[in-house]
């Protein structure tokens, strides 16, 4: 598997998860589904995402995990998949009000954008009962509990 991540930290915490640990989640979502693929995993802060999330989605104020495909340049640039964008506040804020450990939580939004890259939704029911059923696999699979079990 030739999975190539570029990790580009444009905030300010106390705590982000390791570059290896983000490739590692990233990589966990791509095996079996891509064996080569160039994408980018970028931590924001709450100003960047807010700014992304209303000039994309048309939504005020950040959101945790923002997805861009890199579709129409499969000819010149097969293995490009895209970009993940995580607002780390909003991470952060999340984990403690869900009482979330932080790290599952970093890892859940990682893979939930990797599959988002892939082509996986959830806007219809049946979408998002397979995408959070690949979740939880995965981030099974990886040592953490069902993020989509309460706490």
């Amino acid at each position: 598997m030739s999975i190539q991540v570029d990790v580009q930290f444009a905030a300010q915490a106390a705590h982000f998860p390791t570059r290896h640990k983000l490739e590692g989640w990233v990589k966990a979502a791509l095996a079996g589904r891509r064996e080569k693929a160039d994408l980018t995993v970028r931590i924001v802060d709450a100003a960047e995402g807010a700014e992304l999330n209303q000039r994309w989605r048309h939504k005020p104020g950040p959101t945790n995990v923002l997805s861009f495909p890199a579709n129409g340049v499969e000819e010149i640039a097969p293995e490009l998949l895209g970009d993940i964008v995580i607002c780390a506040p909003v991470v952060l804020r999340e984990a403690e009000e869900q009482g979330k450990d932080t790290e599952a939580h970093w890892a859940h939004l990682v893979v939930h954008g990797a599959l988002h890259l892939l082509g996986f939704d959830h806007l219809k029911e049946p979408e998002a009962r397979a995408m959070e059923q690949l979740e939880t696999e995965i981030l099974i699979r990886l040592g953490y509990s069902d993020p989509y079990i309460s706490h």
